[in-house]
C-alpha cells in the first residue's frame, strides 16, 4: 500500500471511530433522564473502547513504519452507581423512601466527550483533504 493510501486509511478509520464516539455521547445525553430501560433499571452510560488498527506500511523513505489507524473494539456500559434523587411523586420512586435511581450520565462530561470527538473528526477530515490536495498537485506536476 502506498504512503498516501495508508495515511488516508488511517484517517478514515479515525473518522469512523470519532463518529461512533459522537453517536454514543448523543445517546447518553438523550437517555440522561431514562429511569427505566428494557431491563427495568435506569439507563447506564455507555462508552466507546478504541484499539489500534494496523492499516498498512509507509514507504521505506519514511523508515518503513506502520500506519496505525484506530477501530472500535466495543461499546461498554459504565459501572458507576446510579444517582439517587428523592422524588416521591415519580412513578419509579421507591414506595418506602421516595428515592428514584437516575442514570449515571453526567451532561458536562458527555458534552466534553462530544467536543473532543468532533475536534478529532475535524482534524482527520483536514488530514484527508491535505492528502487529496497533495495527490492532485502531484498529478498536475506530472503532466
Amino acid at each position: 500500500m502506498s504512503t498516501l493510501g495508508a495515511a488516508i486509511k488511517a484517517s478514515g478509520s479515525a473518522l469512523n471511530a470519532e463518529r461512533t464516539r459522537i453517536e454514543v455521547a448523543v445517546s447518553n445525553l438523550a437517555n440522561a433522564g431514562s429511569t427505566r430501560s428494557a431491563n427495568g433499571q435506569p439507563y447506564r452510560r455507555r462508552d466507546v473502547v478504541l484499539t489500534p488498527d494496523n492499516v498498512g506500511s509507509f514507504d521505506s523513505a519514511l523508515g518503513a513504519a506502520s500506519a496505525t489507524g484506530v477501530k472500535v473494539a466495543g461499546i461498554v456500559e459504565d459501572t458507576q452507581p446510579f444517582q439517587e434523587v428523592r422524588d416521591p411523586s415519580h412513578p419509579d420512586a421507591d414506595p418506602n423512601t421516595g428515592i428514584v435511581l437516575m442514570p449515571n450520565v453526567n451532561a458536562e462530561e458527555e458534552m466534553v466527550d462530544m467536543l473532543q470527538a468532533a475536534r478529532a473528526y475535524q482534524a482527520n477530515l483536514a488530514a484527508v483533504t491535505v492528502i487529496r490536495d497533495m495527490v492532485a498537485r502531484a498529478l498536475e506536476l506530472g503532466k
